[in-house]
């Protein structure tokens, strides 16, 4: 074994739960690092920080490709500084490498933030037949017992010569276990699968998918069907929102697209149009 390979097999004498089981890094290897795909390593450890963190200092020494899964964080970071914990083994928790390089102008690689959400929610629909939707810009929304709950996050950091992009997902939370009564799992939405293997194998292979067919389309999102597909599947556009902006500004309207930039364009009640490309964005109510 490798060393996190040990490291992984030591810490599953201490499972809380026998539905909890560590992941297996050297068979999701043998099944994702092929030589001919994008993914180049697989890395899991039983407990960091932060997965963006350690991969993101990693970064200049490490090809594209490189992923990073812990099955515990203590510092996990959402949006906006927020914290991300949860028990061990309850979730994936994982960060990917990817480094477009020249194939991408650099005013495109923002939109790997929602690429990684459309990625996510695919892969997590195919494998554990959820109905998902998207929080713009990079929440995974689930329905809990009819209600809108938020079961994953993603964040992406810019390193020297790319992108690191985080990926957390409640699978097994239970409602007792959540961190705030707003937040869902794969478990309480009722998922068919709830093992956590092939759900990262699926949300990896449709990250594989999507970047490439992204990048072949030098980033742009309207040939590569990123943008069509990501506003198909927002739950937040023709919703009422308010937009938290940067410096305390708040915007309220009805949200309407996600524009080339990958800005959610918001219509005001006096009728003007303003592009948000950074904030917290709350849901209000629908609008018909």
């Amino acid at each position: 074994m490798t060393p996190s390979d040990a490291s992984a097999g030591a810490s599953a004498g201490r499972w809380s739960s026998l539905e909890r089981p560590p992941l297996n890094a050297a068979a999701l290897r043998r099944a994702l690092v092929t030589g001919d795909g994008l993914w180049t390593s697989l890395e899991v450890v039983p407990s960091t920080g932060s997965t963006n963190t350690d991969l993101a200092t990693r970064a200049p020494e490490l090809p594209e490709g490189a992923v990073l899964v812990a099955e515990e964080q203590s510092a996990g970071r959402g949006r906006l500084d927020r914290s991300w914990v949860a028990p061990a083994r309850s979730g994936l928790f994982f960060s990917v490498l990817f480094k477009p390089g020249a194939a991408v102008p650099q005013e495109q690689w923002g939109w790997l933030t929602l690429l990684a959400g459309v990625a996510t929610a695919t892969g997590v629909s195919r494998a554990a037949g959820v109905d998902t939707a998207l929080k713009w810009p990079n929440d995974l929304l689930v329905s809990v017992e009819g209600e809108e709950r938020k079961a994953g996050g993603i964040l992406a950091e810019r390193v020297a010569d790319g992108i690191v992009v985080g990926i957390g997902l409640n699978v097994t939370l239970s409602e007792e276990e959540l961190p705030v009564p707003a937040a869902g799992s794969l478990l309480l939405a009722r998922a068919t699968v709830t093992d956590r293997e092939p759900l990262l194998k699926a949300v990896l292979r449709s990250l594989e998918e999507w970047y490439g067919n992204w990048r072949a389309a030098a980033g742009d999102p309207a040939a590569s069907g990123l943008q069509e597909t990501y506003a198909a599947g927002c739950a937040t556009l023709g919703r009422h929102v308010r937009a938290e902006l940067p410096g305390g500004r708040t915007l309220t309207g009805t949200a309407e697209a996600v524009d080339t930039d990958g800005r959610l364009v918001i219509r005001t009640s006096e009728g003007t149009h303003e592009a948000v490309g950074a904030g917290d964005v709350v849901h209000l109510r629908s609008v018909h």
